[in-house]
């Protein structure tokens, strides 16, 4: 088994995460974006409405774009789904300052909503990270 394959799984959990949590839910409310999130080795085509991921799916998709991308190495997903990560590999925006990840496109969608994002992507704390 590949290091990436434990995070897409990981991934993969993220919808049914989300649903667990009424209040992310409900922070994301007036979020509606279509995204790409995952490792550099294997992303997800994201649809987000209202809070609630509606639909993701493994890139690439033909034709399907997306309006920004964040992606981590293997490594990083690793560290930053540790119960307690360490410095520098607790946040998303540290994590594309050490090189370990990018954003990309139009990240306005992003950033209005950085709170959602980064407790999105930090649910799999909570659920063992990948191991």
């Amino acid at each position: 088994m590949k290091k990436s394959d434990a995070i897409s799984a990981v991934f993969e959990q993220l919808p049914t995460l989300l649903e667990r949590d009424v209040a992310l839910v409900q922070r994301g409310g007036f979020l509606d974006v279509d995204c790409l999130l995952g490792s550099t080795e294997q992303s997800y085509h994201v649809a987000i409405r209202a809070g609630r991921i509606t639909d993701m799916v493994p890139a690439p998709v033909l034709m399907r774009s997306s309006i920004f991308s964040y992606r981590a190495t293997p490594e990083a997903w690793t560290a930053f789904w540790q119960p307690m990560p360490k410095a520098g590999w607790h946040d998303l925006l540290s994590l594309t300052k050490r090189g370990e990840a990018t954003l990309e496109g139009d990240i306005k969608p992003f950033m209005t909503h950085l709170q959602f994002f980064k407790d999105l992507l930090a649910l799999p704390r909570n659920a063992g990270g990948a191991a």
